[in-house]
C-alpha cells in the first residue's frame, strides 16, 4: 500500500481505528479480544502501518489490545493515541476534558505502559480543553517530544484558531476531525489551512459511523446502548434521506465492481496524499474489505458525480457532543 504523508509522518493510506474494538458501537454481538487481535495482525499484512486509538476507549481496554496485537511487531507500525478525556487525579481516573500539563502527564505514562512501548508516534489532544491554554497544552507534548516518548504532535477537532496558535508552540503533524461524503465541513476553511501550514488530515469516520458501507438499513437492530440511535442522521426522516444518499453510492461502486464502503473509501483519497483515512473495525473480512480500497480507481466522472451528492441531513452529532467541539 501506498503511504501518505502527515507533515514527516509517513502512514499508510488506509489505517485502522480500535475505537469498536473496545466496544464504541455494542450492536454485532459482544467483543471478542482474540478477533481483534487477528484483525490487527491482518491488517499489518495487509500493509497498513497507521492504527488510531484513545485512552478514554474502553477507558482504556483498546490501547491495552493494540499494545498486545503489536507486540514484537512495533517497527511495523506507527501508533497514534489521544489524550485529553480522561482525568488523571486521585486514585480512580473519571471522565472529564482535561489538557492541563500535569493530566497529560500523568496521560502518557499510561498509555506507554498499555501500548507496552516507549515511544507514542502521534499524540493526539483528543478535544480542545476550554480551560486550559492550547499553548500550555502544546508546550507539555513538546516537552514529551523533547523527552523521547512521543514523536509527533496532533490534534482532534481544533478549530482553525486554536490550530495556529497550537502550531506556533509545537508544530502540528496532523488534525484529525470526521471527514467523508456526508461530512464535508472541512474543505471549506480547515483543509486549506492544514496545507497552508503543512500538516496533514487524518479523518474520522470515514464511513459515517457504518452507513456508507450500506449494511445497515434499519435502526431496529441496534442495541439500545449504540449511541447511533439518538444520532440525528440516523433518526427519522433525517435517516430515510440519507439511506438515498447510500444507494447513490452503492450504484456508482457497482460500476467499477468495489462496495460502498470501497467507494466512499476510494473517494476520500482522491482528496489528495496528506489525507490518511481511519476506518474502524474489529473484524478481519471488513479490514480486509476497507484495506482494498486503496487499490479501487475512480473514474473523473465517478469523482464528480461523487462530489455532487447531496449533503448528510442531519446534524452530525447531538447538541451534547456539538458542544464539545471547539469551533
Amino acid at each position: 500500500m501506498n503511504n501518505a504523508h502527515l507533515g514527516d509522518l509517513a502512514v499508510s493510506r488506509i489505517g485502522l481505528g480500535a475505537m469498536t474494538m473496545a466496544g464504541t458501537y455494542t450492536t454485532g454481538g459482544p467483543l471478542d479480544d482474540s478477533e481483534s487481535v487477528r484483525t490487527i495482525h491482518r491488517a499489518l499484512e495487509l500493509g497498513v502501518t497507521h492504527i488510531d486509538t484513545a485512552e478514554v476507549y474502553g477507558p482504556f481496554h483498546s490501547e491495552e489490545l493494540v499494545g498486545r496485537a503489536v507486540k514484537g511487531r512495533r517497527d511495523q507500525v506507527r501508533i497514534a493515541t489521544k489524550f485529553g478525556l480522561v482525568q488523571h487525579h486521585g486514585d480512580t481516573p473519571s471522565f472529564g476534558t482535561d489538557s492541563s500539563p500535569a493530566n497529560i502527564r500523568a496521560a502518557v505514562e499510561g498509555s506507554l505502559r498499555r501500548l507496552d512501548t516507549d515511544y507514542i508516534d502521534l499524540y493526539y489532544q483528543h478535544r480542545v480543553d476550554p480551560n486550559t491554554p492550547i499553548e500550555d497544552t502544546a508546550g507539555a507534548v513538546a516537552d514529551l517530544i523533547a523527552e523521547g516518548k512521543v514523536r509527533y504532535f496532533g490534534l482532534s477537532e481544533a478549530s482553525p484558531a486554536t490550530i495556529r496558535r497550537a502550531h506556533a508552540v509545537q508544530p502540528v503533524t496532523a488534525l484529525q476531525t470526521e471527514y467523508s461524503l456526508w461530512t464535508r465541513d472541512v474543505e471549506a476553511e480547515i483543509l486549506p489551512l492544514l496545507r497552508g501550514l503543512g500538516i496533514g488530515f487524518v479523518p474520522y469516520s470515514p464511513l459515517g459511523h457504518g452507513l456508507l458501507t450500506g449494511q445497515i438499513r434499519t435502526v431496529d437492530d441496534f442495541s439500545d446502548e449504540d449511541w447511533r440511535k439518538t444520532n440525528p442522521r440516523f433518526t427519522g426522516d433525517n435517516f430515510q434521506r440519507n439511506l438515498a444518499l447510500v444507494d447513490e453510492v452503492t450504484a456508482i461502486g457497482a460500476e467499477i465492481g468495489a462496495t460502498p464502503a470501497q467507494t466512499a473509501l476510494a473517494w476520500l483519497l482522491t482528496r489528495g496524499d496528506d489525507i490518511a483515512p481511519i476506518p474502524g473495525t474489529r473484524r478481519i473480512a471488513r479490514v480486509e474489505e476497507n484495506t482494498a480500497a486503496a487499490d479501487v480507481e475512480l473514474t473523473a466522472d465517478q469523482v464528480q458525480r461523487l462530489d455532487s451528492l447531496e449533503p448528510a441531513a442531519g446534524d452530525r452529532h447531538d447538541e451534547a457532543n456539538m458542544a464539545s467541539i471547539d469551533r
